[in-house]
């Protein structure tokens, strides 16, 4: 089902059973790009809530949703089963694994990578740039690794080239400002280690 007042850009292919909402826009251009330059693919059974838009060059594997406004730029690759929140933004040339949850209002920088089953709570903030608007500071950019089974709590920040290890738990509201091991527990502002994930009854 394809709302009437969506607006799907050549170049775009919907797999079947796709619902389509109300004002969405799929396959827009990036600058220098033109209408239908970049294939844009959305799996079957996806559903695209109202007022989201998806730029072209986006290849989305099947059962994919979105929250009511959710931005995703151009040129990523998002896996199966992934779910992005309301205003939650997906920069370009990310890749996004299988399973992967992204709650509300989470910002997802250029370049980033999330492997399979990772999830990210609402107002988390991805970054990549470690001197903002700092002179070639666009192309000095170092993005985030989220492995694995990891889980980013609510509010947390994660800063540039950061590596989220399998298993681990980030707490919420931390500033992570080193690399974080695999199975380990961190919290805090900046994020230190609070436990090993097999001393706890908790399991991802």
């Amino acid at each position: 089902m394809i709302s009437t007042s969506a607006i799907i850009y050549p170049g775009v292919e919907l797999s079947k059973d796709c619902i389509i909402e109300d004002y969405v826009i799929i396959g827009i251009p990036p600058t220098g790009c033109k209408d239908g330059d970049l294939k844009t693919f959305i799996g079957r059974n996806s559903i695209i809530r109202s007022h989201t838009v998806i730029y072209a060059g986006n290849k989305i594997g099947n059962n994919f949703q979105t929250g009511n406004k959710a931005n995703i730029r151009e040129s990523n690759t998002i896996g199966n089963d992934v779910s992005i929140g309301t205003l939650s933004v997906i920069e370009h040339h990310t890749q996004i694994g299988n399973n992967v949850r992204i709650h509300t209002q989470a910002f997802i920088p250029e370049y980033t990578i999330i492997e399979n089953n990772v999830w990210i709570g609402p107002n988390v903030v991805l970054t990549n740039s470690k001197y903002p608007n700092s002179l070639n500071a666009k192309t000095n950019l170092t993005a985030c690794f989220l492995r694995h089974h990891s889980i980013i709590s609510a509010n947390c920040t994660i800063l540039p080239g950061i590596k989220i290890g399998e298993h681990s738990l980030v707490g919420a509201g931390s500033v992570v400002t080193k690399d974080v091991l695999p199975k380990t527990i961190v919290a805090g502002n900046p994020a230190k280690f609070i436990n090993d994930m097999d001393n706890t009854v908790y399991k991802v």
